[in-house]
């Protein structure tokens, strides 16, 4: 044998040794429950000089527990401090069906309880935008405090020029409480 036929050899078994090994390293990474590499981080080719950052835990909102002050049965409860909804139905389980983030008006509603007296599924808001999915529970002071989605998508801050009470909340949640509250449905408005 001449040396070219031995170092082709040992090349190709030391390939096969490494193509083992990490076959047997992503096996292990399945079976540890371990988090799979992103397709990006493997095909990122030689001018990569390190892989991807996994996303950190506080790139997902968090929302906080329904408030103990928020009392009891279907509702949906609208915090005003954290502007956060919870769509509650202790019928259920998870007992609470919704939970996600809005932009208040530029007037927030009293603390209280009130009941859901008007829905409508498309109008122009007080801002002039399209809206959707509006779920109204109170007015105060002319003031009618609401539920709603724009249609283009937008939860801008309001005006607070405007004195508008509309709550602002994303197409997709929108929908949500849509169909959790028809007419009649407990709000309870939190600290």
């Amino acid at each position: 044998m001449g040396p070219g036929v031995v170092v082709t050899g040992l090349t190709l078994g030391a390939l096969a040794v490494v193509g083992l090994l990490a076959f047997q390293a992503s096996g292990a990474q399945d079976r540890a429950g371990g988090p799979k590499p992103a397709a990006s981080a493997t095909s990122a080719g030689p001018s990569s000089s390190a892989p991807a950052a996994a996303p950190s835990a506080s790139a997902t909102p968090t929302v906080p527990p329904v408030p103990a002050a928020s009392g009891a049965g279907l509702r949906v409860v609208y915090s005003l401090g954290s502007h956060h909804v919870w769509l509650v139905d202790p019928k259920k389980t998870p007992q609470v069906q919704g939970a996600f983030t809005v932009t208040p008006g530029a007037v927030e509603p009293p603390v209280g309880v009130y009941s859901v007296y008007s829905r409508k599924a498309a109008t122009t808001g007080s801002d002039g935008k399209q809206i959707e999915h509006v779920v109204l529970f109170t007015q105060q002071n002319g003031i009618v405090f609401g539920f709603s989605a724009a249609v283009d998508g937008a939860t801008p801050t309001a005006d607070p020029a405007a004195k508008t009470g509309g709550i602002r909340q994303s197409r997709q949640n929108g929908q949500l409480l849509w169909d959790f509250a028809p007419t009649g449905t407990k709000v309870v408005v939190v600290a």
